[in-house]
C-alpha cells in the first residue's frame, strides 16, 4: 500500500495516509473525502551518514529552516 499526501478542501488540514487501490481516503480531522493529492517529494543520500545529517534540522527532528517550534512535529 502506497503513503499518499493529501490537504482536505472542507477544513484544509494536511495529512498522509496509506490507500489501497479499492478505497476512497477521507480526512481524519473532518470525514470529508473532497480531498486534493498533494505532490510528495521524497530524499536520496550517498552515504547512509550523510543521509542522517540531512533529515536532522536545527531543531533536531523536521529540519523546518524557521527552525524550533516552526514545525507540524510537536
Amino acid at each position: 500500500m502506497p503513503i499518499y499526501e493529501y490537504s482536505c478542501n472542507a477544513c484544509h488540514r494536511d495529512f498522509e495516509t496509506l490507500v489501497r487501490t479499492d478505497s476512497v481516503p477521507d480526512c481524519p480531522g473532518c470525514g470529508s473525502t473532497d480531498l486534493a493529492k498533494k505532490l510528495s517529494v521524497f530524499a536520496t543520500a550517498s552515504s547512509p551518514d550523510e543521509g542522517l545529517r540531512s533529515a536532522i534540522g536545527p531543531c533536531g527532528s523536521c529540519g523546518h529552516p524557521d527552525g524550533p517550534g516552526a514545525c507540524a512535529f510537536k
